[in-house]
């Protein structure tokens, strides 16, 4: 569990990330899951975009991205979901 004084550092890291990926009209899918457990690997810190076709709550989405993906949820903003998940082979980022 992140406290506060992370959870704004990791969201001041984030703020000039792009979006890795979208979740459109399918939702979230097992294959997204995989392709976002690689990039939390290899960056730690990850922002998902959530299309305005998307049927699900935005609130929804972004659980079912932290729970799918085991990290945590940093920041939901908009339709812009931060997770971050501690590397196990290549840490970058050194919280607070």
């Amino acid at each position: 569990m992140l406290t506060g004084k992370q959870k704004r550092y990791l969201r001041s890291l984030a703020h000039h990330l792009n979006a890795v990926t979208q979740v459109g009209k399918g939702g979230v899918s097992e294959n997204m899951i995989e392709q976002l457990n690689l990039a939390l690997e290899s960056h730690e810190l990850i922002k998902v975009s959530i299309l305005q076709n998307c049927e699900e709550d935005k609130d929804v989405v972004a659980e079912q991205l932290a729970e799918g993906t085991g990290a945590e949820l940093v920041q939901l903003i908009g339709k812009q979901v931060v997770l971050y998940k501690e590397s196990t082979e290549n840490k970058q980022i050194e919280l607070p």
